[in-house]
């Protein structure tokens, strides 16, 4: 038997399973209606590919990745996009974010769309690809894009692929429900995420609270390198870093991740969206998400399309809306109060817990800390949770990255045993938010800077070659004013100066007669000379051929227009001698 080991902290909060996992999956069918936000990752949002009044087909991506974290989204079902604006979304802060609005045709028509033969003929890099295309982000709460976390970096050796089938939040029971009942997908995705990452070892870790589970695992790994490891039940050991320490006894280190002591974490129900992607061709459109709570009448694990109301999953699951207060996404230790049921099932929404008041009031005031350190003894990854509450308080940003404020997976563990029932939690997730800002600012402000510079230089580079034209030029006219001089001809500069003064002492005389009138047949005849005169110097002087080329065409159009000045001048004495 595989040795286990355990983590610091963790707490045994009540459990509330096998509330949803009397029934098996169902279901929720198709809505009239689907909203899809486009951000339903971490990561840079998916770009529209669609308009208004299009109709689209199930299957069919509607949105591009925005960049490379990011993954695109696709249509849940046919019908016509409607609108692509501002909807509420499931999000801690209850604001609006762009969505596609598709109004369902109940046709449910799908894309066309085939499986790879063997995916054991392609490479690495070709999987990659049809899986960011499948928009598959992680299914077990972080929705990080699967195919960026898959890549790793560059000359990284993976030894260790963790399957997370943990499920350690109370209440939810999606990812237990999808072992039960579908472990053989389950281990189809394993194989696939296998010959992407050659890894030396597969471990899939499974709480000892779930044995049809684990029974169900087992068969459906005999004959194969999986190892279905279980190990006691404890809150949080389902979070990345602790189901490491627990399946290795390895630590990640502080800020870095776990590729960087060559182990790659994915959740099962990833898994099971990778065999979907590859073997069948089918995107991430779809996911199993646990509806219960003691203001539902039939608790629940339905199989639901993405984008559909949170208000369809309550009436399938015969809410009762005068026993409850609020509903929440997630469990009652990381999840956090909805809007209203018109926000959508999106890719991370695991649950949907509906309680009454009496089975999750709202917690009391919050009263002065007393130091007793039960956070600090409870905290999984071993922070000091009542020094980071002084520093949030105080806006200490760097003191609190200084204590690792990063390294906190938020899991609540230290509200949970606090006795002054301080939201701490919400205090280090308020300060996370104003740090990345922070540092948000500070990156537009240098990027700032670099542009400015960069202008600041060009302009200066800009000035420099003027400055070395008009000295070419300066140089090129005294060179030709010496050579002229020393072949005993006119200075050209000093002629142009000698005209300038002449030019203007005749202004300031102003008692000289206008010089007389040239008619424009005279004045062409004058221009011809000039250009004859300028064509035989030089040619004498052996100038470039494209010069001598460039003048010659100027004299023949010259003696063109005097031709044509000339008949016309003779047409007019012609008429006047006949009048």
């Amino acid at each position: 038997m595989r040795r286990v080991f355990d983590f610091h902290g963790g707490i045994h909060p009540a459990e509330n399973k096998h509330q949803s996992l009397r029934n098996p999956i169902q279901s929720a069918g198709t809505p009239p209606q689907l909203v899809l936000p486009l951000s339903q990752h971490i990561g840079a949002p998916s770009r529209p590919l669609v308009q208004v009044g299009e109709q689209v087909l199930k299957g069919q991506m509607i949105a591009e990745a925005g960049g490379h974290v990011s993954v695109p989204l696709h249509a849940p079902s046919s019908g016509t996009v409607v609108a692509i604006e501002d909807r509420p979304i499931p999000h801690p802060s209850g604001l609006s974010a762009p969505c596609i609005v598709i109004d369902c045709d109940g046709r449910d028509d799908w894309i066309a769309h085939q499986g790879v033969a063997d995916f054991r003929d392609c490479e690495a890099t070709e999987l990659l690809e049809l899986i960011r295309a499948a928009g598959i982000a992680g299914m077990g709460g972080a929705g990080f894009p699967a195919a960026v976390k898959l890549a790793g970096k560059p000359g990284a050796t993976i030894r260790t692929l963790i399957i997370n089938g943990t499920e350690c939040e109370p209440y939810i029971t999606a990812d237990d429900i999808l072992m039960q009942e579908r472990a053989s997908e389950i281990l189809q995705g394993i194989a696939i995420l296998s010959h992407i990452l050659r890894p030396e070892e597969v471990l899939l870790g499974v709480e000892d609270n779930k044995p049809e589970a684990i029974v169900a695992l087992n068969k459906a790994a005999t004959g194969t390198n999986v190892a279905v490891v279980t190990f006691p039940t404890k809150y949080p050991s389902g979070g990345e870093k602790q189901l490491i320490e627990i399946l290795t006894g390895k630590q990640v280190p502080s800020g870095g991740l776990p590729a960087d002591i060559g182990i790659v974490c994915q959740n099962v129900g990833t898994a099971v969206a990778v065999a979907d992607a590859i073997l069948r061709g089918q995107p991430l459109i779809s996911r199993i998400t646990t509806v219960t709570g003691e203001a539902v009448a039939e608790p629940r694990n339905f199989e639901v399309l993405l984008g559909t109301p949170m208000q369809h999953l309550l009436d399938l699951a015969g809410f009762r809306p005068e026993q409850c207060e609020r509903l929440v996404m997630g469990g009652p230790m990381m999840g956090f109060t909805l809007a209203g049921p018109q926000v959508p099932v999106v890719k991370t929404s695991n649950c949907l817990l509906v309680p009454s008041t009496t089975e999750l009031p709202a917690p009391p005031p919050a009263q002065p800390c007393i130091r007793c350190g039960l956070c600090a003894e409870a905290c999984p990854a071993s922070l000091l949770p009542q020094q980071l509450y002084w520093f949030a308080r105080g806006k200490e940003t760097d003191k609190l990255e200084q204590h690792n404020l990063f390294d906190c997976i938020e899991c609540g563990a230290c509200s949970w045993v606090c006795p002054s029932y301080i939201p701490l939690v919400q205090y280090y997730r308020a300060s996370k938010a104003d740090i990345l800002q922070q540092r948000r600012d500070h990156e537009k402000s240098e990027q700032a800077r670099l542009r400015f510079e960069a202008r600041q230089a060009r302009i200066a580079r800009e000035e420099e070659e003027r400055e070395a034209k008009r000295a070419a030029r300066k140089q090129a006219a005294e060179k030709k004013a010496a050579l002229a001089a020393a072949e005993g001809g006119e200075d050209p500069i000093q002629a142009a100066i000698e005209r300038a003064r002449a030019k203007k002492a005749a202004q300031q005389a102003g008692g000289e007669a206008d010089p007389p009138a040239v008619s424009p047949l005279e004045s062409l005849r004058q221009k011809l000379a000039k250009s004859e005169q300028r064509l035989a110097q030089g040619r004498e002087a052996g100038e470039d051929a494209k010069i001598i080329t460039a003048l010659e065409a100027s004299v023949k159009r010259l003696q063109g227009k005097i031709a044509e000045a000339e008949a016309a001048a003779a047409d007019t004495v012609e008429t006047e001698a006949r009048e």
